[in-house]
């Protein structure tokens, strides 16, 4: 039971970090590929607003809803900041660097998704 609720809670975290992310990103880069990308699939380009309404599977779960199987979305690359520490091997200090890493995800509009059940969520 404890491995099951710790499991949970990583999972909280991991959806609030994806929700945080995509709130707060700084990069324009990717609008134009989201907006190409749902155009096609047939939503009206006034009704996709980015860090609105579009966003990761974790960050949708993260407020409380649930994207429909077989949903497919829209591949965009992001930067995700990583933290790696390294021991130094003669004086066993610890260094910390901060980096950017490249990943590819899926973004979704929010007409894909259905609110989940009993699922406490943050205000879209």
């Amino acid at each position: 039971m404890i491995r099951v609720a710790k499991n949970q809670s990583k999972v909280n975290e991991r959806q609030s970090e994806a929700l945080s992310r995509a709130r707060t990103g700084q990069s324009w880069s990717n609008f134009p590929a989201i907006i190409q990308g749902f155009k096609a699939r047939g939503i009206p380009e006034d009704q996709i607003l980015p860090r609105e309404n579009v966003f990761t599977y974790q960050a949708w779960r993260a407020l409380g809803r649930q994207v429909r199987k077989g949903e497919h979305g829209v591949k965009v690359v992001t930067f995700i900041q990583r933290d790696k520490k390294t021991e130094d091997a003669e004086t066993s200090e610890v260094k910390s660097r901060t980096y950017s890493m490249p990943r590819t995800v899926s973004v979704f509009h929010i007409s894909q998704t259905d609110k989940r059940e009993g699922a406490q969520h943050a205000a879209i």
